[in-house]
């Protein structure tokens, strides 16, 4: 039977108790490669093993994980939780497992240790090859604006990747404790897709989660780089809630959320400003859209896959934005701009955009990272975003552009 180890109880939300210190971190520290770790903003969870794979097939990815954690509490599993990763294309396998065991800790959030400096990485040695090209890229934007202007869609996110080679094994758990204490209130994963690839990186975007019967979907778009200067990082976060642009690239997005949700809500919340969420490189527009649904049995990633694709990711129409990012990416996304995330047999759970992420294979790490593209965007500064959100991960290895 699996094995669940609750390190402590997760604080509900406004709860003033405070978690063990070193619970959180303990777990981080304890991560090694073929394990599946995920660190949120409610809890801290390490799993090892592999007690059900959710198959493939042809009913819905939410009935088919429903039916995994069924089968472990029938086998006495008393908290069973499904882990892992949804891919981009949704006719794609997920790779989702219910795991052998479980360690489930508070946030890393609420554990003063995670604030230790992590170990600096080792500089230099890097081989790095971006793909396609930043000027490469910079032709797609400016192909797409033009495909925009002319009336074929409103949106599209533009993705590229930078391909890293190292001459040593990587060190993953390093990487990973990096990346987790940077940006500690976020969302931190390290989880296996496939046979020696491990997919990780930090994400500062739900898609939704679930406690009960309300959802909370917080969607991000519009975007600009932090700077190492007080006064002109105040200015750029400013300047980022009055920009046109990033707003109109905002509203696109919460509206695709609205209305995606609206079906399954009888009440729905939705701010009419957007706010600023921060993370160590980036200042985001940020909505908190939450809801109550009217079905007591729709479960969180059944709503996550209502919502997947958001035009946070892919663009607006839907199908029409994959067709470009088909003609124009000359890679295949696979898990990034997915989803993460975990869920339990109550159909509770958390479910977050794979964003600020690499796949890692042998000596091998893939980084990828993409911007929203709408018809007042600029090539240039459309490379730079993407540029900025590299960063993120170049800085957890001590590589550079």
């Amino acid at each position: 039977m699996p094995t669940v180890h609750p390190v402590a109880t997760p604080p509900a939300p406004g709860d003033p108790s405070a978690p063990a210190v070193g619970a959180a971190t303990a777990l981080l520290d304890a991560y090694r490669p073929g394990a599946r770790f995920l660190a949120t903003p409610t809890r801290t969870l390490l799993a090892d093993g592999v007690r059900t794979v959710v198959p493939t097939g042809d009913s819905p990815l939410a009935d088919r994980v429903r039916a995994a954690l069924a089968d472990a509490v029938r086998d006495g599993d008393p908290w069973p939780v499904v882990m892992g990763a949804v891919p981009f294309d949704h006719e794609a396998p997920a790779a989702l497992v219910v795991p052998a065991s479980v360690h489930d800790g508070p946030p890393l959030g609420t554990d003063p240790l995670v604030a230790l400096d992590p170990t600096a990485p080792v500089t230099g040695g890097w081989s790095v090859t971006p793909v396609p090209r930043p000027e490469e890229y910079a032709g797609g934007v400016a192909a797409a604006v033009r495909r925009m202007r002319a009336g074929e869609l409103d949106k599209v996110v533009l993705s590229r990747t930078l391909e890293l080679l190292s001459p040593e094994p990587l060190d993953l758990p390093s990487m990973l404790g990096r990346l987790a204490r940077r940006d500690p209130g976020g969302y931190t994963f390290a989880l296996p897709t496939g046979p020696g690839r491990t997919l990780l990186g930090a994400s500062p975007e739900l898609l939704v989660s679930r406690r009960g019967n309300r959802f909370v979907a917080n969607p991000l778009a519009g975007s600009t780089p932090r700077s190492a200067d007080l006064a002109e990082d105040v200015l750029r976060a400013a300047t980022l809630l009055r920009s046109e642009k990033d707003l109109h690239e905002h509203g696109v997005v919460v509206d695709a959320v609205r209305r995606a949700m609206a079906p399954y809500c009888s009440e729905l919340h939705v701010p009419e400003r957007p706010t600023l969420v921060r993370t160590a490189t980036m200042w985001h527009l940020s909505t908190t859209v939450t809801a109550v649904a009217d079905d007591p049995e729709l479960c969180a990633l059944g709503m996550a896959t209502a919502l997947h694709p958001t035009p946070a990711v892919c663009g607006t129409p839907t199908d029409t934005a994959r067709r470009v990012i088909e003609e124009t990416e000359p890679f295949d996304r696979g898990f990034f701009t997915g989803v993460v995330g975990w869920q339990d047999a109550s159909g509770d759970g958390e479910w977050v955009v794979t964003i600020r992420c690499a796949e890692a294979q042998d000596r091998r790490l893939r980084l990828f990272a993409g911007a929203g593209v709408v018809a007042g965007s600029d090539p240039e500064a459309e490379t730079a975003e993407t540029a900025a959100k590299f960063r993120t991960f170049l800085q957890a290895v001590g590589a550079e552009l």
